[in-house]
């Protein structure tokens, strides 16, 4: 499991609550498992989704805009990208309007756990856990922060290239042996 699951303002109890602790561990598998060292992150993130019936319903922030969630699911809408942990505060933002509308109970928030090791602000976990703190009272909404180490790009495709040291005998390098027929074979 490489993902690590955040839980803020109750949101461990809002779930519970909507018995979507299962379905939520399941989505997160999945995307871990679909996701991990590919290049296209967004389509397979919306087929994801689709299939594990996260995009049925209305996906707008705000009537007549263009703002969408990710995802929702009996009131918990998800929101996040994968390519910068930056992409918090606002999938946070669009979250909080939601439950400040009433629409949501709580949130999801998918980024990436990726920084470089030479940031001087610690960990992803401890940043997002100062942020959130940071950001009170004006985001208050129950809201799961899901960290996700998906590898480098391309690593999955990386695994399966053959070695550039083995070597491989060519067809003309094998010797054509006869083929021996049993007795039976041979008469028919």
């Amino acid at each position: 499991m490489s993902y690590k699951m955040m839980y803020f303002n109750r949101c461990g109890q809002v779930i519970k609550q909507k018995k979507m602790t299962r379905e939520i561990g399941e989505l997160m598998e999945y995307l871990h498992d679909a996701l991990y060292g590919t290049y296209h992150k967004g389509e397979l993130l919306r087929q994801v989704l689709t299939e594990m019936e996260w995009r049925n319903e209305n996906l707008n922030v705000l009537d007549g805009r263009r703002y969408c969630y990710k995802g929702l699911r009996n009131r918990i809408a998800l929101d996040g990208s994968f390519s910068s942990y930056e992409y918090l505060q606002g999938a946070l933002f669009r979250l909080q309007i939601g439950f400040d509308q009433k629409r949501i109970d709580a949130g999801i928030v998918l980024i990436t756990s990726q920084r470089s090791e030479k940031s001087k602000l610690g960990t992803t976990e401890e940043l997002a856990a100062r942020e959130i703190e940071m950001l009170k009272p004006t985001i208050h909404l129950p809201v799961l922060i899901v960290l996700f180490d998906l590898g480098r790009p391309g690593e999955l495709y990386e695994e399966h290239r053959p070695d550039e040291n083995h070597e491989e005998k060519q067809e003309d390098e094998y010797q054509e042996s006869p083929i021996h027929l049993e007795p039976e074979m041979q008469a028919a």
